[in-house]
């Protein structure tokens, strides 16, 4: 059930998110085999691809390209780079009636596939009499500056322009020159976002107040730098979803990753498990199996959704619970990898079509988010050895940062996002300097820990539910959805109805007092 009520801000410091599970390239390895640091999870990483047609034939927009500046903070003149956005116009009232714009503030992905994945906004929108935008984020999708691809990605210099100031300076932009173009410069706009989304959305709001009246952030950890929540809460938030499972399957999972180190430390252990885990390639080490069952586990528990779902892949209703029936029913004589495999075959082959696996999800070494995660992005990771069924880890800022320098050559900024958006004491200066911003979170999502989880102000309100997971509120509508979740997308409803209408109000006393 969601919660509505005006509690001073608490973060609930038991529980953890952007983007996503990570799957280094390669890591700093103690002499135990175990990993010096844990980078933090992508939010999506190689699930955020290109969207079949069939698939896009619910949804109505057209696609359009917008010529943003390289950098907005400089005045080099740099070569402008064609931002992909895509719009719809059939609901709008259009500028006379002070039509609303939805705007969807991109991810670290195609931006289509994230248009198709939301499907709230799309349902709200004729109610609204809303005019719908959704641009793409710099560097990823098609919106890719200096030309192509290969150069955009080539190395430190190329990919600089990649920060979510930059992105954020784009959305503002586009959406400054959209309204200019259809005179709809009175006309509110109104930002969502999941996921980094919803934390870019979060931070237009703080950062750029006179361009939109106010944000939905869903599952947005604003709050995951430096130390302002403990860094093992992720892994606690997963690990606790497991656990309320089944604590056996908790207990297997626990148990297994030693059990495949001593398996792979045996003659022929390693192509013993290429052929338990199905792997399209014998493993070299079991370093990337481990990382390839760890991103699985923290992907379940972001999208633990109460129906079926293809968000990332193809899964059931409350995909834990199956994973946990197949690795607690598994035969007596079945070894713990061969417990494992089957039920992480729920995540990565629950539609049995697949033949076999591959570890490395991003071959060519074009994933933007490791820059983001290597730059401004950094959020402490840790797994505590009690609370968690993960491996032991410590955060080591000095083993992550000698990781991306030689991956980037760069050094991380772990303080910048924290200087440039607040995050520390965020109840008092978000009471100070923000308004109409809606922070909602479920709490079987491990995103949540990193957010804002109890009311600011009236209009800082948090939306908690305890069976949600990864932004389910922005999912589009099912038959199958819960009372709790119908009640949160209600209230999210009405607070918008709120912001547009007392903005309208003081449009109208304005115009009246010309």
């Amino acid at each position: 059930m969601a919660t509505w009520s005006p509690n001073p801000l608490l973060l609930l410091t038991i529980i953890v998110t952007i983007a996503v599970i990570s799957s280094p390239p390669s890591v700093a390895l103690q002499p135990s085999g175990l990993p010096l640091f844990k980078r933090a999870p992508r939010f999506l990483g190689k699930y955020s691809h290109p969207i079949p047609t069939q698939l896009r034939q619910g949804y109505k927009y057209e696609t359009k390209y917008f010529y943003q500046r390289l950098d907005h903070f400089s005045f080099l003149d740099l070569p402008k780079f064609r931002q992909r956005y895509l719009i719809n116009t059939d609901y709008w009232v259009g500028p006379d009636r002070l039509g609303p714009i939805f705007l969807y503030c991109g991810n670290e992905g195609d931006i289509e596939w994230f248009a198709v994945n939301t499907g709230f906004l799309w349902e709200i929108a004729p109610r609204f009499g809303a005019m719908v935008v959704f641009p793409e984020h710099r560097y990823y999708g098609e919106s890719m500056p200096l030309g192509s691809r290969d150069e955009a990605y080539r190395n430190a210099s190329t990919l600089s322009y990649l920060t979510a100031e930059q992105a954020l300076a784009d959305f503002t932009v586009l959406i400054t020159d959209l309204k200019r173009n259809l005179s709809a410069v009175d006309c509110p706009v109104v930002l969502f976002g999941g996921s980094y989304g919803g934390m870019l959305a979060a931070w237009m709001r703080i950062k750029y107040p006179h361009v939109a009246i106010g944000a939905l952030a869903a599952s947005a950890p604003i709050l995951q730098f430096e130390d302002i929540v403990p860094p093992e809460t992720f892994y606690d938030i997963v690990s606790n979803d497991f656990k309320r499972e089944s604590i056996s399957c908790f207990n297997t999972i626990k148990e297994s990753w030693n059990a495949i180190v001593m398996e792979g430390l045996k003659e022929n252990g390693l192509a013993q498990l290429t052929e338990t885990f199905r792997m399209c390639r014998e493993l070299n080490s079991t370093v990337a199996l481990i990382d390839w069952l760890e991103s699985a586990y923290s992907y379940l528990a972001m999208v633990d959704y109460p129906y079926p779902s293809a968000f990332m892949m193809p899964l059931p209703g409350h995909p834990i619970r199956e994973v946990c029936r197949r690795i607690d029913n598994s035969p007596d004589w079945a070894s713990i990898p061969e417990r494992i495999f089957e039920g992480v075959s729920v995540y990565y082959n629950y539609t049995g079509k697949v033949g076999c696996f591959e570890l490395d999800d991003d071959p060519h070494g074009l994933d933007g988010w490791n820059w983001q995660a290597c730059t401004e992005m950094v959020m402490p990771m840790s797994s505590n050895k009690d609370s968690s069924m993960f491996r032991t880890y410590d955060y080591n800022y000095s083993a992550f940062r000698e990781e991306c320098w030689k991956k980037f050559k760069v050094d991380p900024r772990p303080r910048w996002i924290t200087m440039q958006f607040g995050g520390h004491d965020i109840k008092t200066v978000l009471e100070n300097f923000g308004s109409n911003i809606i922070f909602s979170n479920g709490l079987l999502d491990p995103w949540s820990g990193g957010s804002v989880l109890q009311n600011i102000s009236e209009s800082l309100v948090a939306l908690i539910t305890e069976e949600g997971a990864h932004h389910i509120d922005l999912r589009p509508s099912t038959p199958d959805d819960p009372h709790w979740l119908l009640e949160q997308r209600a209230t999210e409803i009405k607070l918008i109805e709120g912001w547009i209408s007392e903005y309208r109000q003081q449009k109208m006393k304005v115009i009246s007092n010309i």
